[in-house]
C-alpha cells in the first residue's frame, strides 16, 4: 500500500471540494467524486466520455450504512451484503434521497457496493460519504489495475491519484439485481455465481439481457486499441499464424492447454491455469499487447465457471463493436 495517511486525507479533501480522486479497489482503479454532488458526478461522464445514461456505482464503507442510501432493501440483499462486503459484489437497490439522479444515469435504482481495499477503505472513512467510481479510464477501453494505467490513460485530467499497487482480483465486481426476492447476475465479476448460489441456497440465472441498466452493458467494452478474435482453443494457433501471415501484427492468448505450443506471431502470452491468477492479470495483458504494436489478438473463452464466466464475459465484450 503506496498510499499514505496525508494522501488519503488529501483525497478526501480534494472529493469535499467537487474533485475526482483515482482510488484503488480490490477489483480495478476507480475514478471517484462526491456521490451527492451532481456537478462532480457529472465531470466523471466528462471525463471518461461516457453516456450520461450509463449509471455509476456508489461506493459506500460498510453495509451498516446501506439504508441511508437506498430503499426497501429485501432480506435477500441483505444476506447477501453481509456474507460478500467488504468484497466485490454490487447490489442493485432502489434509489435512496441522498443519490443524485446523474449518478444513477436517470434510473431509480442504484449500484451499491463496499469495496475491499484497505486504501478505498480509509478513503470513504475520511471523506466520510459515498463516491461513485466506475473505472479509471476513457468509456469502453481497458480497466486500470495499477495507478500507472490510471496515469498514463487519463493524466491531468484527475485530480488526485491515490496508489494502492496493483489490484488483487483484476476485473470488476459482480453486479447483482437485488430489487426483488429472487436476485440475478447482471454483470459477472469477482463474486462467482457458485458463491452466491451457495449463500442463497438457490440457481441464480445470468440473463442475456435486462431491463436494469447498469455499468459493463455496452455492446464493446473493455476493450483494447487491437481487435480482438475470439475462437475455439484448439484453432488459437492455427487462427494467429494465418492472421500474421496475411500481414497483421498478433498478439495471443495461448490457453492452458496449449501451454508449450510455439507460436510464430508477434506476442504470445501465456495465460494461467488458474482462474483467479487469470482474472488477476487480464487487462495487464490486454495492455501490454497494445503497447507491444499488436492490431490483432486472437484467444479463446474459459471455461464458464467459476471466475471464468467473468474472464469470457470481459473477452466477449471486448471483441464486440466498438463505442462510436
Amino acid at each position: 500500500m503506496k498510499a499514505t495517511t496525508s494522501d488519503i486525507e488529501k483525497a478526501a479533501e480534494v472529493l469535499r471540494a467537487g474533485g475526482l480522486v483515482a482510488l484503488p479497489t480490490e477489483t480495478v482503479y476507480g475514478l471517484g467524486a462526491n456521490a451527492e454532488d451532481p456537478a462532480a458526478v457529472s465531470r466523471i461522464f466528462q471525463v471518461k466520455g461516457r453516456p450520461p445514461t450509463h449509471p455509476l456505482i456508489v461506493h459506500i464503507g460498510g453495509a451498516e450504512q446501506l439504508d441511508e442510501w437506498v430503499e426497501d432493501v429485501p432480506a435477500t440483499a441483505r444476506l447477501l451484503a453481509e456474507h460478500f462486503w467488504p468484497g466485490p459484489l454490487t447490489l442493485v437497490l432502489r434509489r435512496g434521497r441522498r443519490v443524485p439522479l446523474e449518478a444513477t444515469g436517470g434510473l431509480e435504482t442504484v449500484a451499491v457496493r463496499v469495496p475491499d481495499h484497505p486504501v478505498a477503505l480509509a478513503l470513504l472513512g475520511a471523506f466520510g460519504g459515498g463516491v461513485t467510481a466506475p473505472s479509471a479510464n476513457r468509456f469502453g477501453s481497458v480497466s486500470p489495475t495499477t495507478a500507472d494505467h490510471v496515469r498514463a490513460e487519463l493524466g491531468d485530467a484527475i485530480d488526485f491519484v491515490l496508489d494502492g499497487g496493483p489490484c488483487e482480483v483484476g476485473v470488476e465486481s459482480t453486479i447483482v439485481d437485488a430489487t426483488g426476492e429472487i436476485p440475478s447476475i447482471l454483470r459477472p465479476g469477482g463474486v462467482t455465481r457458485e458463491e452466491l448460489e451457495a449463500v442463497l441456497g438457490s440457481p441464480v440465472a445470468v440473463p442475456a439481457t435486462s431491463h436494469v441498466r447498469v455499468p459493463g452493458q455496452h455492446p464493446s467494452h473493455y476493450a483494447p486499441r487491437a481487435r480482438v478474435v475470439l475462437v475455439e482453443p484448439e484453432k488459437v494457433v492455427a487462427e494467429a499464424e494465418q492472421a500474421q501471415e496475411l500481414g497483421h501484427r498478433v498478439g495471443v492468448l495461448l490457453p492452458p492447454s496449449l501451454a508449450g505450443a510455439s507460436v510464430k506471431t508477434h506476442v504470445v502470452e501465456a495465460v494461467p491455469d488458474s482462474m483467479a491468477a487469470y482474472a488477476r492479470g487480464l487487462y495487464g495483458y490486454l495492455r501490454e499487447l497494445d503497447q507491444r504494436g499488436c492490431d490483432l489478438i486472437v484467444a479463446s473463452l474459459p471455461t464458464e465457471e467459476g471466475l471464468g464466466l467473468a474472464i469470457a464475459n470481459r473477452l466477449r465484450r471486448a471483441a464486440g463493436p466498438r463505442p462510436s
